[in-house]
């Protein structure tokens, strides 16, 4: 089973047990967050998407550390005029491993199809 979040302004494809790093979020390491912002939701060739979003579908993950990502590098130059600025930067991230993908309206899990509910 997979799911399509939105946290920070980017989209991420995401199953059970991957570990992503997303832009920071407010939580300590080893702290438990739930991403309630779902756009699909698949298993095999079953897909259900949401317009934007699917209602009461959410993706539980386990923060795993906080840090920052590699440095980059900001540079401006206007030829003939003397003129350069260099200036670094370094995005905080959040590292993130997901636990489990609740999905109300998607695919029905396992546990659903066997007992007929």
């Amino acid at each position: 089973m997979f799911a399509v979040i939105r946290t920070g302004g980017k989209q991420y494809r995401v199953a059970k047990d991957d570990v992503i790093s997303v832009e920071r979020l407010a939580a300590d390491p080893g702290a438990t967050i739930e991403l309630g912002e779902v756009l699909m939701i698949g298993e095999g060739a079953e897909v259900a998407s949401g317009t934007p979003l699917l209602d009461g579908a959410s993706v539980s993950a386990t923060v795993v550390e906080q840090i920052r990502a590699a440095k980059i590098i900001v540079f401006k130059k206007k030829r003939r005029h003397n003129y350069r600025r260099k200036k670094g930067h370094r995005q905080q991230q959040t590292v993130l491993r997901i636990s489990e993908i609740r999905g109300a309206g998607g695919p029905r899990s396992e546990e659903g199809a066997a007992d007929g509910t």
